[in-house]
């Protein structure tokens, strides 16, 4: 299952447009089964879809899980979830999380020929560390241990050390950069992450460099590739 992490600063891209097309077109080239948006809604008044949803209908292969609490937003706190078919969406759940600004999380439980059930957790960490600890720390409370195995966190980190801030997320996660994400113009720091549980493999990952990826937003997207691990999959075949 490849899943695409990408925060699109409400469509705006650095030549200051905002433009969804530009957007979705960088999305549909990635392959992806599982698109993790970040900005994916206005952040005024009611918080409208920064991709319009019926533009996503028309002009593209995927559906658009229902994580909002209203019809005009794509997300919750920004965070969006996108699928194709062949991904099954078994649950859905709004996480709130600690912080001096509004933060929240959202999870998507799914099903996909690749690694069977999983807990899909897009989340955009704050902007200072001690707060990115408390929401990491909150993130791994709200996911049950016996489901840490088979749960993928995907978004903007916030983090710019390589190492450094992801305590608290312990022995039941391994954290992963496909490369330096962020800025899309001359790409520094590796904010955009995965981390998951040791039930799941990941078998690739990369950072989408196109020219296109690099006008559609200050974030260049980056994808992994999970299948189930070796020893659940022997598990499941038993």
């Amino acid at each position: 299952m490849r899943i695409l992490s990408y925060n699109i600063r409400k469509a705006v891209g650095l030549d200051g447009r905002r433009n969804p097309e530009r957007v979705l077109s960088v999305i549909a080239d990635s392959g992806a089964d599982v698109v993790i948006l970040q900005e994916a809604d206005k952040r005024l008044g009611a918080r409208p879809a920064a991709i319009p949803k019926r533009l996503i209908d028309l002009e593209s292969d995927y559906d658009v899980v229902d994580v909002a609490t209203t019809d005009l937003s794509l997300g919750w706190h920004g965070n969006a979830v996108l699928v194709k078919a062949g991904v099954t969406v078994l649950a859905t759940e709004r996480l709130n999380l600690p912080g001096l600004e509004p933060r929240g999380a959202v999870r998507v439980t799914v099903d996909a020929p690749a690694t069977g059930r999983v807990d899909l957790i897009g989340a955009h960490l704050g902007l200072l560390r001690r707060w990115r600890r408390r929401q990491l720390a909150a993130i791994r409370s709200h996911v049950e241990p016996h489901h840490r195995q088979t749960t993928i966190i995907a978004g903007d980190f916030n983090e710019w050390s390589v190492s450094g801030g992801f305590e608290p997320l312990g022995r039941d996660f391994m954290v992963m950069s496909p490369g330096r994400s962020f800025h899309a113009s001359y790409p520094v720091a590796p904010l955009d992450r995965f981390a998951h549980g040791s039930g799941l493999s990941l078998t690739d990952c990369g950072v989408i460099r196109t020219s296109e990826a690099r006008r559609a937003s200050d974030h260049l997207p980056v994808w992994a590739e999970f299948a189930s691990a070796p020893e659940r999959a022997d598990a499941q075949d038993k």
